[in-house]
């Protein structure tokens, strides 16, 4: 298969046509190719990519059904996508299929392939190829939880299962203890980059100390042995445990791997790690995590705040203590007016989001607050006072850009119920 390839059409017609498929649809097979696609047959349902049927005749009811009922052994959850076309009867019988497959609980929708009513099919069935891509991608996703989640995130402590069958990633757990071992075995001469990376950029270093800054970096280091070990997308570490018990922080090392494109979530917050990894495939945009710290509703704005925030968000940093004990180094990063998106999960089976575009219009300085801070004004129909009326949970995420509407769409297609 192509390297190129990014999704599959199994043509189906009806066993009683004589007439070839090349004459009914051979207009169509030239786009299909241009967006990524690919010619299968029959034999080739469970091929690792999405899977799309190409309703050429009427009569084709059953067959795409009994497919379908094979696909659906590789491919849970994924939404059947029928391509239907103005001719021989291909329209009707794409929607009693896809009558049949919601009667029986399964999503689906129909791309009606016309170039004379339907002019921007292609835009469409591009976009949702893209979807696929992402939903593709969180399959084959491995998150790292290091140590268990924080005792606090009483309404964010998923089952691991529901993670692996509600959103596709796998979910390997790691002790802590592992993490601790190996940041003792970091060696000094292996972090002097690193450290000088950190303290070069830095506008000011007000309460860390050199051996502090050492200590986060060597926590970075160590992590990056365990992601490698484990070959991780994405990492969630129980990060206040090491503030206890080796008096450091995890706030440097989960800033530098979001901006390698691993996704690093505080605290052992699987569903904000989960969160920021599916809002990273698909915007393509670094996500920071936070604490709704401070809310106006009249103004209908919010203050995030938390004590670490990828640098490559932020206009410039100080390098602080981290903000609840005082110890190790937290990030106090200034982040830049302007349009951003603000999402969270939630629900028992992950299956709730609560999202906004909204624009940041301060960035703040408190002594009272986790160190980065921004306040944000909600656009929408969104408001502050969901989070009081309707709380999916204590962090939310934040990410450049305007993409409340994508992820709703994307969202509405593969997971809403």
């Amino acid at each position: 298969m192509n390297a190129n390839t990014k999704f599959g059409f199994i043509p189906v017609s009806s066993s009683i046509t004589q007439t070839p498929i090349e004459e009914m649809i051979g207009e169509l097979i030239p786009s299909l190719h241009s967006l990524g696609g690919e010619q299968l047959t029959d034999e080739m349902i469970n091929v690792p990519l999405p899977v799309y049927y190409l309703i050429v005749t009427g009569g084709t009811e059953e067959k795409v059904l009994t497919l379908q009922q094979e696909r659906e052994k590789f491919a849970k959850n994924e939404p059947v996508l029928l391509l239907a076309h103005p001719g021989n009867n291909s329209l009707p019988a794409a929607l009693e299929i896809l009558a049949r497959l919601n009667q029986d609980g399964e999503k689906g929708r129909i791309i009606y392939l016309d170039d004379n009513t339907n002019k921007g099919w292609q835009d469409e069935l591009e976009k949702i190829i893209n979807q696929h891509t992402v939903f593709n991608q969180l399959k084959n996703t491995k998150i790292g939880l290091i140590g268990e989640p924080s005792d606090w995130l009483v309404a964010s402590i998923p089952e691991l299962s529901t993670i692996k069958n509600v959103w596709g990633p796998s979910v390997i757990k790691i002790a802590l203890e592992e993490l601790k071992l190996l940041i003792d075995e970091v060696k000094e001469e292996q972090i002097g980059d690193d450290l000088h990376s950190l303290t070069v950029r830095a506008t000011e270093i007000k309460e860390p100390s050199k051996k502090e800054m050492k200590s986060v970096v060597k926590v970075y280091a160590a992590l990056k042995q365990l992601i490698k070990k484990y070959e991780l997308t994405a990492v969630s570490v129980r990060c206040f445990d090491l503030v206890v018990d080796l008096k450091t922080t995890g706030c440097f090392a989960l800033s530098k791997l979001n901006d390698e494109g691993i996704v690093a979530g505080c605290e052992g917050d699987l569903v904000s790690t989960l969160g920021m990894l599916w809002a990273n495939f698909l915007t393509d945009q670094v996500v920071w995590m936070a604490n709704p710290a401070q809310l106006d509703e009249s103004n209908n704005s919010i203050w995030f705040a938390h004590c670490t925030v990828p640098i490559s968000m932020v206009e410039n940093y100080k390098l602080r203590s981290h903000f609840e004990s005082g110890l190790g180094v937290g990030i106090q990063g200034e982040l830049s007016k302007g349009k951003v998106t603000i999402l969270r999960l939630g629900g028992k089976n992950l299956e709730k989001i609560w999202t906004s575009n909204g624009e940041i219009i301060e960035s703040g300085s408190s002594e009272n607050l986790c160190r980065t801070q921004v306040k944000v004004k909600l656009h929408g129909s969104a408001k502050a006072s969901d989070l009081l009326t309707s709380p999916l949970g204590n962090h939310v995420l934040l990410m450049r850009g305007s993409y409340a509407k994508e992820l709703t769409e994307w969202w509405e297609t593969f997971i809403e119920k």
